[in-house]
């Protein structure tokens, strides 16, 4: 089964885990949500659709085997649960969940690219052959993480990148402000919608003759407009 993107669900406490793993995601070009705790995670998993799921065992809340569970038959993605419990009753309630893989933390943030890249082999995922996104105009080299508009290359932060991918990566999706902060800068960041504000102005006139491609949602928030829609 071929993907524009290969999409994975982060699933975890530690915000510093859940970094790691999206920063290695993000590397081999898959896009990732995340989820602090498992009520974030249902309400993730309610809303899209993931090619494979990262999740602690011991989420807060509703534990990683539970959330699993919850999911119907027909919706369950291949999932790795990870955790720091060793005991081998641990890791049997782990599979008997239905897991597919159990790491233990710490790990290596290779090996668990390695083990994604091995199930999504097994189920036969794969991102198509080419690591770039083209919209109109704009395009993104995935592995790269640089941006070219009219062929020619611009300058943007972490956080535009992020951004400007996350529109792209869902045209004609509309992005509540606060679903933005979310999925870019994070659920524990304490700053206000005119973070995002600031950001998409600037992304606006960065991408220049373009700026129109980034459409606004009076009091709502954000989409990507596709070229003929200008």
């Amino acid at each position: 089964m071929e993907e524009d993107v290969v999409r994975l669900l982060i699933a975890d406490a530690d915000a510093s885990v859940r970094e790691i793993i999206g920063y290695c995601a993000k590397e081999e070009g898959w896009m990732c949500d995340e989820a602090k705790d498992g009520i974030a995670a249902i309400k993730l998993l309610r809303h899209a659709q993931y090619h494979l799921l990262i999740m602690e065992a011991e989420l807060p809340i509703i534990n990683g085997k539970m959330v699993y569970n919850q999911l119907s038959e027909g919706r369950r993605p291949p999932v790795i649960f990870i955790s720091n419990k060793t005991a081998e009753a641990d890791r049997l309630a782990a599979f008997n969940a239905g897991g597919n893989d159990y790491v233990l933390k710490p790990f290596f943030p290779r090996e668990i690219v390695a083990r994604i890249k091995n199930l999504l082999h097994l189920y036969q995922i794969s991102a198509k052959n080419h690591k770039t996104l083209d919209v109109g105009d704009l395009k993104i080299d995935l592995s790269a993480h640089t941006v070219l508009v009219d062929g020619r290359r611009i300058k943007l932060t972490p956080k535009e990148y992020t951004l400007l991918l996350l529109l792209c990566q869902y045209p004609h999706r509309a992005f509540s402000r606060d679903s933005l902060l979310n999925h870019v800068w994070g659920q524990e960041f304490s700053g206000t919608d005119r973070t995002v504000d600031t950001h998409i102005k600037s992304l606006r006139e960065k991408i220049k003759p373009h700026q129109d491609y980034i459409a606004t949602i009076w009091g709502f928030g954000y989409k990507l407009n596709s070229p003929q829609e200008k």
